[in-house]
């Protein structure tokens, strides 16, 4: 699947392990990298739905976006390409049709 970014800090972060280890520590930056690597290596969406981290629709102010989990209390959050995200006739995400994300950032939003 492809990967792109809207924050350039964490594209780089997730191109060189050792700057994204001092930056996150051992923990996020280890599980920073495998959610990436998971990601890359699903043809869609749906692949990574039932792998380690959890990966979710959110809901509320964040419907649209997706998150995953790295060290509790910390969430990697992307979007789906595709203007619009693929639907089926009840309005609910087709994760078989998405087949790139956008990484927004890592963050607690509970």
């Amino acid at each position: 699947m492809e990967i792109t970014f809207t924050d350039q800090k964490l594209e780089k972060l997730s191109a060189d392990y050792n700057k994204c280890r001092q930056k996150m520590g051992d923990i996020r930056a280890k599980l920073f990298v495998t959610r990436l690597n998971a990601l890359r290596n699903a043809a869609t969406l749906e692949d990574v739905r039932n792998l380690p981290g959890r990966f979710h629709e959110l809901k509320g102010e964040r419907k649209g976006q997706w998150g995953c989990d790295l060290d509790h209390p910390y969430r990697l959050v992307f979007t789906a390409h595709g203007n619009p995200i693929p639907t089926n006739e009840h309005g609910q995400y087709v994760w078989l049709e998405i087949t790139g994300v956008k990484v927004i950032e890592i963050v607690d939003y509970h």
